[in-house]
């Protein structure tokens, strides 16, 4: 496997963490209209969810924001011929700093260590398109 294809494991491993998401927000509104906690109507209306469902609910947004950025950064390196060892660390970086972030979100829901690894990610994610710029600078 060259440097260049290998910039799609982490890539790969952030849409996992995301198909991840769907499940437990499936689960949890299941469990919820199970247990009489909830009705399939109440989530229509985001604000009628109950909090657990809700919660993994605003992650599974939250995979669709800043990962955005992750998926085009590491497009990019690819087609430019830029994934290399840094770039590929920094793409594990931002993966991991995320699944740690969604565990947090819709476990505890502890803020500030979520703001913490959120800037742990976008840091992760500033380095890849950093590392972008001086590739395409220097060819």
């Amino acid at each position: 496997m060259t440097s260049s294809t290998a910039i799609f494991w982490p890539v790969l491993a952030q849409v996992l963490l995301t198909y991840a998401v769907y499940f437990l927000v499936s689960a949890r509104r299941i469990g919820a209209v199970k247990a009489g906690r909830a009705k399939v109507s109440d989530f229509r209306v985001p604000s009628i969810e109950p909090e657990p469902s809700a919660t993994a609910a605003r992650n599974l947004v939250n995979q669709f924001e800043l990962p955005v950025l992750f998926y085009a950064a590491c497009l990019s390196l690819f087609v430019t011929g830029g994934a290399g060892t840094a770039a590929i660390v920094a793409a594990w970086a931002f993966v991991a700093a995320r699944a740690v972030h969604a565990y947090v979100h819709v476990t505890s829901n502890r803020v500030r260590l979520r703001r913490r690894l959120f800037i742990a990610s976008l840091a992760a994610n500033a380095v890849q398109w950093l590392l972008l710029a001086v590739h395409i600078a220097t060819s």
